[in-house]
């Protein structure tokens, strides 16, 4: 605040959005639903200020959580067919730094998750 810029990129879920049957989800909803409100809220109370608050809602990221023999059935959770990758989830915070009038975006990296099924 005292440099009078500066930019928070929150890590979210887009199950807060759209829930998927056989997928537990109500903690995520509920902490992550939370940033997510909580990233609009804070965008609009520091706008003046120089600060931008942003957030990247992914999908179902290739990660060493999810073992290789998940990977098809994981990915067809998502409209594009496939898991995405940690680079799609990377550049997502590349771009959202670098995109200086952007504050209070959701900005949705999931394989069309959040558009519906």
């Amino acid at each position: 605040e005292k440099q009078g810029k500066g930019h928070v990129v929150n890590i979210t879920t887009s199950l807060t959005d759209h829930a998927i049957d056989g997928v537990p989800s109500v903690l995520a909803s509920l902490t992550k639903g939370g940033l997510n409100a909580a990233t609009k809220s804070l965008a609009i109370e520091y706008a003046k200020r120089g600060i931008r608050v942003n957030a990247v809602s992914p999908g179902i990221i290739k990660t060493p959580m999810h073992g290789e023999e998940t990977h098809e059935a994981l990915g067809n959770l998502h409209p594009v067919g496939h898991m995405g990758e940690i680079s799609d989830i990377a550049q997502a915070v590349v771009y959202l730094d670098s995109a200086n009038f952007v504050t209070g975006e959701i900005l949705h990296v999931d394989g069309g998750q959040s558009a519906g099924h």
